[in-house]
């Protein structure tokens, strides 16, 4: 069996921020898929970004920052999709570190916090900061059939609902863990870069 694999899901379609958020620069010309990928690099170096079938600029940056990427097909269909596909590209794996492409804040120790709780012997795993659970969400390979089954809008929330025993909350010191990016919000702009 193969390590952790991290996943970021970068098929989304933006449909309330306006724009292609997954391009959306920061100020040091840094688009914010990439830099969620480099977070999820850095802790985790075995990483596939799931895009949607006609993202070939995209998959050519993402590749070029040391991602494989698998296509979602029917990406349209919603973030469950995107997950079964990410899933099903890397099914060998022990594990998966599920990471959204609008979240490019999350500090590498956060990914790694979540990533020592899998290896650790959690099932499922999540960061919380300041009582509120984020992202990214770690799956042990027992949920494999459930990740590969999910559809639709679905994400894997709904495999934590059900099984609610099996998460383990990973306490951190990093707001970026709740911090995503639905709508851009020109009285807060958004800021970082690496």
């Amino acid at each position: 069996m193969n390590p952790i694999t991290g996943l970021l899901l970068a098929a989304g379609s933006s449909r309330r921020f306006g724009s292609d958020k997954r391009w959306h620069r920061f100020a040091d010309g840094t688009p914010m898929a990439l830099q969620a990928a480099r977070r999820l690099l850095a802790a985790c170096p075995r990483s596939v970004a799931v895009v949607r079938a006609n993202d070939v600029e995209l998959a050519g940056l993402l590749t070029a920052a040391g991602l494989r990427c698998v296509v979602a097909e029917h990406a349209d269909n919603g973030m469950g999709h995107s997950l079964a596909r990410g899933v099903a590209a890397t099914a060998a794996a022990s594990g998966w570190l599920v990471a959204l492409a609008d979240m490019p804040f999350i500090a590498p120790a956060s990914y790694a916090a979540v990533l020592g709780a899998l290896a650790d012997g959690a099932r499922i795993a999540r960061p919380v900061f300041d009582g509120r659970s984020g992202h990214p969400v770690g799956f042990a390979a027992a949920f494999r059939d459930d990740l590969l089954a999910l559809a639709g809008d679905q994400g894997g929330k709904v495999i934590i609902d059900r099984d609610p025993a099996a998460l383990c909350r990973c306490p951190v010191d990093d707001p970026g863990v709740l911090h995503d990016i639905d709508r851009l919000d020109p009285a807060r702009p958004v800021s970082g870069g690496d």
